[in-house]
Protein backbone atom coordinates (compact mmCIF):
# COMPACT_ATOMS: atom_id res chain seq x y z
CA UNK A 1 0.00 0.00 0.00
CA UNK A 2 1.10 3.70 -0.91
CA UNK A 3 1.02 6.87 1.35
CA UNK A 4 -1.45 8.21 -0.65
CA UNK A 5 -3.98 5.20 0.77
CA UNK A 6 -4.10 6.75 3.82
CA UNK A 7 -4.81 10.74 3.03
CA UNK A 8 -8.76 12.16 4.00
CA UNK A 9 -9.94 14.83 4.68
CA UNK A 10 -10.36 15.89 8.13
CA UNK A 11 -12.74 19.40 9.08
CA UNK A 12 -11.32 21.35 11.64
CA UNK A 13 -13.74 21.63 14.24
CA UNK A 14 -13.42 17.32 14.36
CA UNK A 15 -10.04 18.15 16.17
CA UNK A 16 -10.51 17.99 19.92
CA UNK A 17 -9.30 20.44 22.03
CA UNK A 18 -10.92 19.46 25.25
CA UNK A 19 -11.45 15.82 26.53
CA UNK A 20 -15.04 14.78 27.31
CA UNK A 21 -16.30 15.84 30.78
CA UNK A 22 -16.38 12.28 32.19
CA UNK A 23 -12.71 9.68 30.98
CA UNK A 24 -15.48 7.06 29.95
CA UNK A 25 -18.40 9.60 28.40
CA UNK A 26 -16.67 9.76 25.06
CA UNK A 27 -18.02 7.92 22.19
CA UNK A 28 -17.20 4.89 21.18
CA UNK A 29 -17.46 3.18 17.24
CA UNK A 30 -17.56 -0.40 17.27
CA UNK A 31 -16.41 -1.99 13.75
CA UNK A 32 -17.10 -5.87 13.61
CA UNK A 33 -14.32 -7.28 11.63
CA UNK A 34 -16.67 -10.51 10.72
CA UNK A 35 -19.64 -9.38 10.25
CA UNK A 36 -18.85 -5.71 8.78
CA UNK A 37 -20.67 -4.14 10.91
CA UNK A 38 -20.70 -0.19 12.91
CA UNK A 39 -22.07 0.43 15.84
CA UNK A 40 -22.66 3.94 17.76
CA UNK A 41 -22.09 3.59 21.50
CA UNK A 42 -20.36 5.22 25.00
CA UNK A 43 -16.93 4.64 26.07
CA UNK A 44 -18.59 2.62 29.24
CA UNK A 45 -20.60 0.34 26.91
CA UNK A 46 -17.13 -1.47 26.37
CA UNK A 47 -18.04 -4.07 29.49
CA UNK A 48 -20.70 -5.47 27.29
CA UNK A 49 -18.10 -6.58 24.69
CA UNK A 50 -15.82 -8.69 27.07
CA UNK A 51 -16.62 -11.52 29.38
CA UNK A 52 -14.67 -13.52 32.09
CA UNK A 53 -10.88 -14.61 31.08
CA UNK A 54 -10.95 -11.81 28.58
CA UNK A 55 -7.45 -9.42 28.52
CA UNK A 56 -6.92 -6.46 27.61
CA UNK A 57 -3.36 -5.36 27.63
CA UNK A 58 -2.19 -1.53 28.60
CA UNK A 59 0.54 0.55 28.20
CA UNK A 60 1.41 1.54 31.70
CA UNK A 61 3.83 4.66 30.60
CA UNK A 62 3.19 8.18 32.55
CA UNK A 63 4.02 10.91 30.53
CA UNK A 64 6.41 13.38 31.86
CA UNK A 65 6.08 17.16 31.96
CA UNK A 66 8.41 17.82 29.02
CA UNK A 67 7.89 20.32 27.90
CA UNK A 68 10.49 23.59 29.33
CA UNK A 69 10.75 27.45 28.39
CA UNK A 70 14.01 29.08 28.88
CA UNK A 71 16.18 31.77 27.44
CA UNK A 72 18.86 32.47 25.68
CA UNK A 73 21.86 33.85 27.62
CA UNK A 74 22.84 37.56 26.00
CA UNK A 75 19.54 38.39 23.91
CA UNK A 76 17.69 36.91 25.92
CA UNK A 77 15.13 35.43 23.46
CA UNK A 78 12.38 32.56 24.59
CA UNK A 79 13.50 29.58 23.41
CA UNK A 80 10.79 26.21 24.02
CA UNK A 81 13.12 22.96 24.85
CA UNK A 82 11.54 20.00 24.28
CA UNK A 83 12.46 16.76 26.86
CA UNK A 84 12.85 14.29 24.55
CA UNK A 85 14.84 11.13 26.40
CA UNK A 86 18.00 11.12 28.70
CA UNK A 87 21.24 9.97 27.62
CA UNK A 88 23.23 10.30 30.07
CA UNK A 89 22.26 10.30 34.36
CA UNK A 90 25.12 11.19 35.66
CA UNK A 91 26.50 14.11 33.02
CA UNK A 92 22.69 15.06 32.91
CA UNK A 93 22.66 14.90 29.00
CA UNK A 94 19.26 15.26 27.72
CA UNK A 95 18.18 14.53 23.42
CA UNK A 96 15.86 17.47 23.13
CA UNK A 97 13.75 19.66 20.14
CA UNK A 98 14.56 23.38 20.70
CA UNK A 99 12.18 25.68 18.97
CA UNK A 100 13.12 28.34 17.16
CA UNK A 101 16.06 25.94 16.63
CA UNK A 102 17.82 28.36 14.28
CA UNK A 103 19.29 30.29 16.69
CA UNK A 104 20.69 27.82 19.28
CA UNK A 105 24.07 26.70 18.20
CA UNK A 106 26.22 24.74 20.12
CA UNK A 107 27.96 26.31 23.11
CA UNK A 108 24.91 28.76 23.23
CA UNK A 109 23.42 28.57 27.35
CA UNK A 110 19.77 28.64 28.26
CA UNK A 111 19.12 29.59 31.46
CA UNK A 112 15.25 28.41 33.14
CA UNK A 113 12.75 29.29 35.71
CA UNK A 114 12.54 33.20 37.28
CA UNK A 115 15.83 32.07 39.41
CA UNK A 116 18.21 31.22 37.11
CA UNK A 117 19.34 28.10 39.19
CA UNK A 118 18.77 25.55 36.06
CA UNK A 119 21.03 26.20 32.98
CA UNK A 120 21.86 24.39 30.35
CA UNK A 121 24.64 24.32 27.43
CA UNK A 122 24.19 23.20 24.04
CA UNK A 123 26.73 20.66 23.39
CA UNK A 124 25.81 18.84 20.05
CA UNK A 125 23.43 19.24 16.88
CA UNK A 126 21.60 16.17 16.46
CA UNK A 127 18.70 16.82 14.10
CA UNK A 128 17.51 20.10 12.05
CA UNK A 129 15.63 20.99 15.41
CA UNK A 130 17.62 18.45 17.72
CA UNK A 131 20.24 19.12 20.06
CA UNK A 132 22.03 17.11 22.98
CA UNK A 133 22.02 19.70 26.27
CA UNK A 134 23.70 19.33 28.97
CA UNK A 135 21.61 20.35 32.49
CA UNK A 136 23.68 22.24 34.89
CA UNK A 137 21.76 22.24 38.23
CA UNK A 138 23.80 22.65 42.17
CA UNK A 139 22.03 19.74 43.31
CA UNK A 140 22.14 16.26 43.98
CA UNK A 141 20.10 13.99 41.24
CA UNK A 142 16.40 13.82 42.57
CA UNK A 143 16.50 17.48 43.68
CA UNK A 144 17.27 18.12 39.70
CA UNK A 145 14.94 16.06 38.59
CA UNK A 146 12.37 17.47 40.98
CA UNK A 147 13.13 20.79 39.48
CA UNK A 148 12.57 19.52 35.94
CA UNK A 149 9.17 18.25 37.32
CA UNK A 150 8.54 21.77 38.97
CA UNK A 151 9.62 24.04 35.48
CA UNK A 152 7.93 21.63 32.62
CA UNK A 153 4.61 21.33 31.54
CA UNK A 154 2.28 18.83 30.41
CA UNK A 155 3.07 17.89 26.84
CA UNK A 156 0.09 18.55 24.89
CA UNK A 157 0.15 17.55 21.17
CA UNK A 158 0.95 20.97 19.13
CA UNK A 159 -2.21 20.77 17.55
CA UNK A 160 -4.12 21.78 20.71
CA UNK A 161 -4.21 24.99 20.19
CA UNK A 162 -4.47 26.46 23.19
CA UNK A 163 -2.55 27.20 26.47
CA UNK A 164 -2.01 23.92 28.88
CA UNK A 165 -4.61 24.46 32.14
CA UNK A 166 -4.09 22.65 35.55
CA UNK A 167 -6.79 19.72 34.76
CA UNK A 168 -4.30 18.60 32.07
CA UNK A 169 -1.81 17.23 34.34
CA UNK A 170 -4.37 15.02 35.63
CA UNK A 171 -6.39 14.53 32.02
CA UNK A 172 -3.50 13.95 29.74
CA UNK A 173 -2.40 10.90 31.75
CA UNK A 174 -3.90 7.28 31.74
CA UNK A 175 -5.14 6.44 35.40
CA UNK A 176 -2.75 3.52 35.63
CA UNK A 177 0.17 5.38 34.14
CA UNK A 178 3.04 3.88 36.88
CA UNK A 179 6.58 4.22 35.04
CA UNK A 180 7.69 7.52 34.26
CA UNK A 181 9.55 8.22 30.50
CA UNK A 182 6.46 9.05 28.13
CA UNK A 183 6.57 12.47 26.15
CA UNK A 184 2.80 11.68 25.07
CA UNK A 185 0.08 10.03 26.36
CA UNK A 186 -0.98 6.81 25.12
CA UNK A 187 -3.92 8.21 24.55
CA UNK A 188 -6.65 5.32 23.91
CA UNK A 189 -6.53 4.28 27.42
CA UNK A 190 -7.29 8.12 28.39
CA UNK A 191 -10.99 7.07 28.05
CA UNK A 192 -10.38 4.21 30.84
CA UNK A 193 -11.69 5.40 34.48
CA UNK A 194 -11.30 3.95 37.92
CA UNK A 195 -14.96 3.09 38.27
CA UNK A 196 -15.30 1.22 34.25
CA UNK A 197 -11.84 -0.21 35.51
CA UNK A 198 -13.86 -2.25 38.31
CA UNK A 199 -16.30 -2.89 36.66
CA UNK A 200 -14.04 -5.14 34.14
CA UNK A 201 -12.20 -6.33 36.82
CA UNK A 202 -15.60 -7.65 38.91
CA UNK A 203 -16.66 -9.40 35.54
CA UNK A 204 -13.75 -11.22 35.37
CA UNK A 205 -11.87 -9.25 32.80
CA UNK A 206 -7.34 -9.96 32.98
CA UNK A 207 -5.39 -7.07 32.36
CA UNK A 208 -1.40 -7.21 31.70
CA UNK A 209 0.57 -4.21 32.06
CA UNK A 210 3.62 -3.10 29.64
CA UNK A 211 5.42 -0.59 29.16
CA UNK A 212 6.67 1.62 25.47
CA UNK A 213 7.55 5.17 26.75
CA UNK A 214 5.83 6.73 23.94
CA UNK A 215 8.68 9.30 21.84
CA UNK A 216 8.01 11.70 19.27
CA UNK A 217 8.59 9.52 16.69
CA UNK A 218 5.31 8.07 16.67
CA UNK A 219 3.73 11.26 15.65
CA UNK A 220 6.50 11.85 12.89
CA UNK A 221 5.55 12.71 9.43
CA UNK A 222 5.50 9.33 6.53
CA UNK A 223 7.43 11.33 3.70
CA UNK A 224 7.55 8.30 1.54
CA UNK A 225 4.62 7.04 -0.87
CA UNK A 226 6.53 3.36 -0.59
CA UNK A 227 5.75 2.86 2.66
CA UNK A 228 8.09 0.06 3.56
CA UNK A 229 10.95 3.12 3.21
CA UNK A 230 9.45 4.30 6.07
CA UNK A 231 12.29 4.39 9.51
CA UNK A 232 9.97 4.61 13.00
CA UNK A 233 12.24 5.94 15.85
CA UNK A 234 13.14 3.42 18.84
CA UNK A 235 10.99 3.56 21.91
CA UNK A 236 12.01 1.68 24.86
CA UNK A 237 9.43 -1.48 25.88
CA UNK A 238 9.06 -3.48 28.64
CA UNK A 239 7.26 -6.77 28.78
CA UNK A 240 7.46 -8.84 31.98
CA UNK A 241 7.08 -12.22 32.36
CA UNK A 242 3.85 -11.73 34.45
CA UNK A 243 2.18 -9.71 32.01
CA UNK A 244 3.50 -12.13 29.03
CA UNK A 245 1.78 -15.04 31.06
CA UNK A 246 -1.44 -13.61 31.36
CA UNK A 247 -1.30 -12.95 28.26
CA UNK A 248 -0.74 -16.39 26.90
CA UNK A 249 -3.27 -18.14 29.06
CA UNK A 250 -5.48 -15.62 27.28
CA UNK A 251 -4.44 -16.88 23.72
CA UNK A 252 -4.13 -21.00 25.01
CA UNK A 253 -8.13 -20.37 26.18
CA UNK A 254 -9.06 -18.55 23.20
CA UNK A 255 -10.57 -15.57 24.64
CA UNK A 256 -10.34 -12.16 23.74
CA UNK A 257 -7.12 -10.68 23.98
CA UNK A 258 -7.20 -6.70 23.79
CA UNK A 259 -4.54 -4.41 22.78
CA UNK A 260 -5.38 -1.15 24.69
CA UNK A 261 -3.79 1.23 21.58
CA UNK A 262 -1.41 1.54 18.90
CA UNK A 263 1.49 1.43 21.20
CA UNK A 264 0.41 -1.84 23.16
CA UNK A 265 -0.05 -3.39 19.49
CA UNK A 266 3.24 -2.32 18.71
CA UNK A 267 4.62 -3.32 22.02
CA UNK A 268 3.58 -6.85 21.86
CA UNK A 269 4.35 -7.40 17.90
CA UNK A 270 7.91 -6.89 18.65
CA UNK A 271 8.00 -9.74 20.76
CA UNK A 272 6.48 -12.69 19.45
CA UNK A 273 7.71 -16.39 19.78
CA UNK A 274 7.84 -18.92 16.45
CA UNK A 275 4.10 -20.53 18.21
CA UNK A 276 2.64 -17.11 18.55
CA UNK A 277 3.22 -16.20 21.52
CA UNK A 278 4.15 -13.30 23.83
CA UNK A 279 7.73 -13.20 25.18
CA UNK A 280 9.30 -10.85 27.65
CA UNK A 281 11.30 -8.74 27.37
CA UNK A 282 13.33 -5.32 28.41
CA UNK A 283 15.04 -3.47 24.81
CA UNK A 284 13.81 -0.94 22.00
CA UNK A 285 11.87 -1.54 18.86
CA UNK A 286 11.17 0.50 15.96
CA UNK A 287 8.73 -1.80 14.70
CA UNK A 288 6.30 -0.03 11.72
CA UNK A 289 2.88 -1.99 11.03
CA UNK A 290 1.25 -0.97 8.16
CA UNK A 291 -1.08 -2.87 5.40
CA UNK A 292 -0.92 -6.08 4.89
CA UNK A 293 -0.21 -7.59 8.38
CA UNK A 294 -0.19 -10.82 9.71
CA UNK A 295 -1.01 -9.52 13.30
CA UNK A 296 0.09 -12.52 15.88
CA UNK A 297 -0.94 -11.62 19.65
CA UNK A 298 -4.23 -9.67 19.87
CA UNK A 299 -7.42 -10.36 18.72
CA UNK A 300 -9.49 -7.19 19.50
CA UNK A 301 -8.11 -3.53 19.46
CA UNK A 302 -9.18 -0.31 21.07
CA UNK A 303 -7.93 3.01 19.31
CA UNK A 304 -9.04 6.86 18.91
CA UNK A 305 -8.92 8.54 15.73
CA UNK A 306 -5.66 9.19 14.06
CA UNK A 307 -4.49 11.79 11.90
CA UNK A 308 -3.98 11.08 7.99
CA UNK A 309 -1.40 9.85 6.44
CA UNK A 310 0.09 9.07 9.89
CA UNK A 311 1.62 5.56 10.77
CA UNK A 312 -0.95 5.56 13.67
CA UNK A 313 -3.82 5.08 11.00
CA UNK A 314 -1.97 2.59 9.19
CA UNK A 315 -1.61 0.44 12.19
CA UNK A 316 -5.51 0.04 12.88
CA UNK A 317 -5.76 0.06 9.13
CA UNK A 318 -4.32 -3.54 8.75
CA UNK A 319 -5.84 -4.74 11.64
CA UNK A 320 -9.43 -3.92 10.72
CA UNK A 321 -9.21 -3.82 6.78
CA UNK A 322 -8.19 -1.04 4.61
CA UNK A 323 -11.37 -0.90 3.08
CA UNK A 324 -13.76 -1.21 6.75
CA UNK A 325 -11.32 0.98 7.83
CA UNK A 326 -12.18 3.47 5.45
CA UNK A 327 -16.10 3.32 5.52
CA UNK A 328 -15.43 3.82 9.25
CA UNK A 329 -13.70 6.95 8.86
CA UNK A 330 -16.04 8.46 6.40
CA UNK A 331 -18.86 7.59 9.18
CA UNK A 332 -16.87 9.03 12.16
CA UNK A 333 -16.71 12.41 9.98
CA UNK A 334 -20.62 12.51 9.08
CA UNK A 335 -21.31 11.49 12.38
CA UNK A 336 -18.49 14.10 14.13
CA UNK A 337 -16.41 11.85 15.69
CA UNK A 338 -14.09 13.88 17.22
CA UNK A 339 -10.25 13.04 16.53
CA UNK A 340 -6.91 12.75 18.16
CA UNK A 341 -5.52 12.78 21.69
CA UNK A 342 -8.54 13.83 23.52
CA UNK A 343 -10.89 12.84 20.49
CA UNK A 344 -13.30 9.58 20.58
CA UNK A 345 -12.54 6.09 20.94
CA UNK A 346 -12.91 2.68 18.53
CA UNK A 347 -12.93 -0.58 19.36
CA UNK A 348 -12.01 -3.04 16.87
CA UNK A 349 -13.28 -6.85 17.46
Amino acid sequence: MKLSHFSFDLPDELLAEHPAEHRDESRLMVLNRAKQTIEHKQFKDIIDYFDEGDVMIMNDTKVFPARLYGNKEKTGARIEVFLLRELNQEQRLWDVLVDPARKIRIGNKLYFGDDETLVAEVIDNTTSRGRTLRFLYDGSYGDFRTKLTELGETPLPKYINREVEPEDEERYQTIYAKNEGAVAAPTAGLHFSKHLLKRLEIKGVKTAEVTLHVGLGTFNPVEVEDLSKHKMDSEEIIITKAAADIVNEGIEKKKRVCAVGTTSMRTIESSVSSNGRLNEFDGWTNKFIFPPYEFSIANCMITNFHTPKSTLLMMTSAFAGHDFMKKAYEEAVKEKYKFYSYGDAMLII
